[in-house]
């Protein structure tokens, strides 16, 4: 599958912003069933653009405007080719041990409700288990845009049983490591026939004698072809695809619009609409 990936976040300051610095984990990274035919990072504010690598392994771009700003753009565009793995994640940069993600962090500490829903599961196959739990998370949970925000974790998003792709993952991510499976956050996108107004977000958990292994709770899916996978981390904190400070500013307004098209299925549905 060819995707093309057409990604925006646009900033407005009430107030010129000045000393203002993003840092941007846009850019996906190769791997054996997934491949960059070409991609492009934009600002359209006068400062650097820096690349370069974090700790996960993630490819990042680094922001630093040369002067203050009322509005800032960032536009990412381009092309990936994805292949069927049948939810296996293979041939990525791994740069830490499986271990360091058995680490809870504050968006994704479990309470004992979330422990006892994770021992819940079937307990005799980790895979097994894994599949179960990314089953009973999407059958629990309401998506709801406005139930949840950036910074909501994983104990209030599960009690609240509402929430978003970030709060799905995070409540997987909790449930995975009380069973002592490690698992990771994954940013990237997910091909959808109508524009988005964010990315998505699934999780990652490692499954003896198969690697990592892709579970999208949202969807109730492993993943697919239809992924694309970005950057990975121990939360949204650590995968975010902008994060960014600044001094003074005002208040600030951001919109950000996404979309993730399969070209291939565009293609045969022009040639079908030309034929008839």
């Amino acid at each position: 599958m060819r995707i093309r990936i057409d990604y925006t976040t646009a900033y407005d300051y009430s107030q010129a912003a000045s000393s203002v610095v993003q840092l941007l984990r846009v850019q996906p990274r190769g791997g054996w069933d997934q491949h960059v035919a070409r991609w492009r990072v934009d600002v359209d504010a006068d400062g650097s653009l820096r690349a370069g690598t974090d700790v996960f392994g993630n490819a990042t771009h680094l922001f630093t405007a040369s002067s203050p700003v009322t509005r800032l753009t960032i536009s990412v565009t381009g092309e990936v080719d994805t292949d069927e793995a049948h939810g296996a994640v293979r041939g990525f940069l791994e740069p830490l041990p499986p271990a360091m993600f058995l680490r809870t962090t504050d968006l994704t500490t479990a309470d004992p409700a979330i422990t006892a829903f994770a021992h819940d599961q079937p307990q005799d196959d980790i895979l097994d288990t894994l599949h179960a739990l990314n089953l009973a998370i999407n059958a629990r949970m309401v998506f709801d845009a406005d139930a949840t925000g950036t910074g909501t974790d994983a104990v209030t998003a599960f009690a609240q049983t509402r929430g978003v792709c970030q709060d799905y993952t995070h409540v997987f991510c909790a449930a995975a490591r009380i069973l002592g499976v490690p698992a990771r956050y994954v940013s990237g996108h997910y091909v959808r026939p109508e524009a988005q107004p964010a990315g998505h977000a699934w999780a990652e958990a490692l499954v003896p004698d198969l690697g990592w292994v892709g579970f999208d709770p949202t969807n109730g899916i492993s993943i697919t072809p239809a992924h694309v996978r970005v950057a990975v981390g121990l939360d949204y904190l650590d995968a975010a695809p902008v994060r960014g400070a600044r001094r003074g500013g005002g208040v600030e307004t951001m919109h950000v619009a996404v979309s993730a098209v399969d070209t291939g299925a565009v293609s045969r549905q022009s040639q079908h609409q030309g034929q008839a």
